[in-house]
């Protein structure tokens, strides 16, 4: 009790903070944390950790970690699935010249099989080159790019109370060498990450590679799926090592009109590194992406169940459906956050 701040102290405290006089509550030396804490976003809601992942807010102008930040603490929202672009930017990386808020809508269509306009195939192959000619820059840079700069992404989100969970830059892929491998995951660790993800390489060897690496880092892969999920879809991956995991991706099992995902959560949970959670319909209504609450995707049922199991892995709110006029990413990730307050009270 010695070492408790006394009544006075503890008013004064926050007197202080108040009117503004102290800076920041990390200031606030021997301070208890209801004031270390103040201001400081939570979205472990009864114990389910719901995070975002940086692809949600790839409709706003500024793409920087700081950027990125303001976004995440503006949704009330703790942690984050971080992709490449913000992290390795803030390390110097060499500029991305592809306008991605362009391409990942036509990546998507041809992703799932829909028909490309001529025009919106030369767009695709231009950004092909041009993504080549990239990726050769970003290896150079690997190669001593300054992991001093993601420990400062890691205190930067860290103090304003952000965990970084994830990391999903582009190093992971069947084109990548074993030194790509290795700098994505040492960037990872240091950014305070227990996962990096990858889109579903579809190559037995290619996921026995990472799942090695993986081990040896101390972290897992999570693969990520599109409407390709099936009951069986990650299993392969999974038996070949305990370095390889599931980024599973509720919304578009169900798009795929797979039966019983709660059934597969149950059975997979121990193997599910972190679940992007989105509302679509199923095939049969059209498959479309909805704002929450709108679709087929037992949003509810499945966030209930984490709460009830208390499942460790977080919920990751992807933002996919169209933004409304007169809204932005942000307004839409918050009300995303808002359903699942709502489902977890």
């Amino acid at each position: 009790m010695k070492n408790q701040p006394t009544r006075r102290q503890f008013l004064g405290a926050t007197a202080a903070l108040v009117a503004g006089t102290v800076v920041s509550a990390n200031k606030l030396f021997g301070a208890p944390a209801i004031i270390r804490n103040l201001g400081k976003p939570n979205s472990l809601i009864n114990g389910v950790q719901i995070g975002v992942i940086t692809y949600s807010f790839r409709e706003m102008p500024d793409q920087s970690a700081e950027a990125t930040l303001k976004y995440v603490l503006d949704c009330g929202i703790s942690a984050i699935e971080l992709m490449g672009g913000p992290a390795e930017t803030f390390a110097g990386a060499p500029k991305n010249s592809v306008d991605m808020k362009t391409i990942f809508p036509l990546m998507r269509k041809r992703r799932e099989n829909q028909t490309l306009t001529e025009d919106e195939q030369k767009t695709l192959a231009d950004a092909d080159a041009q993504t080549k000619a990239y990726r050769e820059e970003m290896a150079k840079w690997r190669i001593s790019a300054p992991m001093d700069k993601f420990e400062k992404v890691r205190k930067m989100y860290n103090q304003a109370g952000v965990t970084i969970y994830g990391f999903k830059p582009d190093a992971f892929g069947i084109q990548n060498t074993d030194a790509d491998i290795d700098y994505g995951m040492r960037a990872a660790k240091i950014l305070g990450a227990n996962q990096v993800t990858v889109e579903h390489p579809a190559n037995d060897a290619q996921t026995l590679r990472l799942g090695q690496m993986a081990v040896k880092h101390g972290l897992r892969v999570g693969y990520h799926g599109h409407e390709q999920q099936t009951p069986t879809f990650w299993d392969t991956a999974l038996a070949q090592s305990p370095g390889n995991a599931m980024n599973f991706d509720l919304g578009h099992y169900v798009a795929a009109g797979q039966p019983d995902p709660l059934g597969l959560i149950r059975q997979k949970h121990d193997r599910i590194a972190s679940m992007h959670i989105k509302d679509r319909q199923l095939p049969a209504n059209g498959k479309g992406n909805l704002p929450w609450g709108q679709g087929d995707t037992p949003l509810l049922p499945v966030l209930q169940l984490m709460r009830e199991q208390k499942y460790k892995f977080p919920a990751t709110v992807e933002l996919e459906y169209q933004v409304p006029a007169g809204s932005n990413s942000v307004a839409e990730v918050k009300k995303c956050v808002d359903f699942c307050r709502n489902a977890l009270s």
